[in-house]
């Protein structure tokens, strides 16, 4: 088991050597452009899942409470909306890389830990998180197809957070340490990005 961990650990630190999703804004403007492109940011991928997970742990096995399972999710994508319509109207931002490898590290360190808050605390907390990652695509997209882009970016966002609550809730039921593990691998990547 630690052996497989191992690996799974070092393929994953592996993988995050690109760990930023910036493509050439030329390539972007088109619905699948925007699918596609959290996918290929390693960073983006480990938040966007660990706010899943996060909002499986935040429900509880016992309260199951359908609100209370998708605030958190439906906090990130809105408020990364209102980020990408920043980004692309020329509004300033500072510390939107920083803020990005933030976000891994501590959703990463709320799920290890597993942190209960209040759903409203939960949904702000993730809030601010996306306004970043939403910010960093809109910011280098420009207005060039944005909306077909944004609309695919929202598209792969809300199948992340999906994925992640389907991992959270699998987890909860039949290992209940393995979202903790998750979370403390995401936060040592997340480290692993600062300082790579």
């Amino acid at each position: 088991m630690l052996r497989r961990l191992s690996l799974s650990a070092a393929i994953l630190t592996a993988a995050a050597a690109p760990a930023f999703a910036h493509l050439d804004p030329l390539a972007h403007g088109s619905f699948m452009a925007g699918v596609s492109h959290p996918l290929f940011g390693f960073d983006h991928v480990l938040a966007m899942v660990t706010v899943g997970l996060w909002a499986a742990q935040t429900a509880g096995r016992d309260q199951g409470s359908v609100t209370t399972l998708w605030a958190v999710p439906a906090a990130f994508v809105a408020t990364m909306a209102l980020g990408f319509a920043a980004g692309t109207a020329g509004v300033a931002l500072p510390f939107v890389e920083p803020a990005i490898l933030a976000s891994v590290i501590a959703l990463g360190l709320l799920v290890s830990m597993a942190v209960k808050l209040p759903v409203p605390a939960s949904a702000a907390v993730v809030a601010v998180f996306a306004l970043f990652h939403g910010f960093a695509h809109g910011e280098e997209l420009g207005t060039a197809g944005a909306l077909q882009f944004g609309l695919g970016f929202v598209a792969a966002t809300a199948l992340l957070h999906g994925a992640g609550i389907a991992l959270g809730l699998a987890a909860s039921r039949f290992a209940p340490a393995l979202a903790r593990l998750a979370g403390a691998l995401t936060a040592l990547i997340g480290l692993s990005l600062v300082f790579g």
